[in-house]
């Protein structure tokens, strides 16, 4: 979601965002100026429809200030199953593999901890969309260092699953928090198979979202219990 006063970014979207952006706009408005921002999309019910694939900090003021006027979806794609296609620099394939790397909805906390605010604001929903993705790859040597120079060049839609749409903090709860009342990261990591690193950020950003609160420290642990 950008400032009407400014040219609407769409030179270097993804396949994978313009595929959710067409398929979530109602006749066809993509692109809709709606109050003082354009928005990617406008849903048959005249929601502004924001997709956002990277982190959510350039939404936590943006977001309030349309979801006071407005009704606000927040569509975050969650790629399930990734295969990555490489290429070289004419163009033609080098290889066709399926990731072993599989997005789970904690990762959606990755995200989020920019944002915590967003939890729970009136007249915004948070869709986590479940999808298939297509990865595309090119063996430029310009890439990251970690990919040893191979870029990214696109990320594309190959199958939508499922969606899961949050509205209130009750439903964050009963989502993310059915264990017990009392959480450490230590005890949520194990619990639901997730890193420590992202188990912290999870509390973390519950706890800024009003759903959780500190009660003590344990150890080198806090102890978080519900609101």
């Amino acid at each position: 979601m950008t400032s009407s006063k400014h040219n609407i970014g769409t030179k270097n979207e993804s396949s994978l965002h313009r595929s959710l952006k067409n398929l979530y706009a109602y006749n066809g408005k993509t692109e809709k100026k709606h109050g003082s921002f354009v928005c990617d999309a406008v849903s048959s019910k005249g929601e502004a429809i924001e997709i956002q694939t990277g982190n959510f900090a350039a939404l936590k003021k943006k977001l309030p200030l349309l979801a006071k006027d407005a009704k606000v979806r927040l569509i975050y794609p969650l790629v399930i199953n990734k295969t990555i296609e490489l290429y070289d620099n004419d163009g033609q394939l080098i290889s066709r593999r399926k990731s072993p790397k599989k997005g789970i909805i904690w990762d959606i906390f990755n995200e989020l901890i920019y944002a915590p605010g967003l939890v729970g604001l009136k007249n915004l929903s948070i869709e986590i969309v479940l999808v298939d993705a297509v990865e595309r790859r090119r063996n430029d040597g310009k890439g990251s260092w970690r990919r040893k120079g191979i870029s990214i060049e696109d990320r594309s839609l190959e199958q939508y699953r499922e969606k899961i749409i949050l509205r209130k903090k009750t439903d964050w709860r009963r989502l993310f928090l059915t264990q017990n009342k009392e959480y450490t990261s230590k005890d949520l990591a194990k619990a639901v198979k997730i890193s420590p690193v992202l188990a912290r950020k999870t509390l973390y950003t519950l706890e800024k979202a009003g759903i959780l609160r500190k009660k003590q420290k344990i150890g080198r642990f806090w102890l978080y219990i519900l609101q």
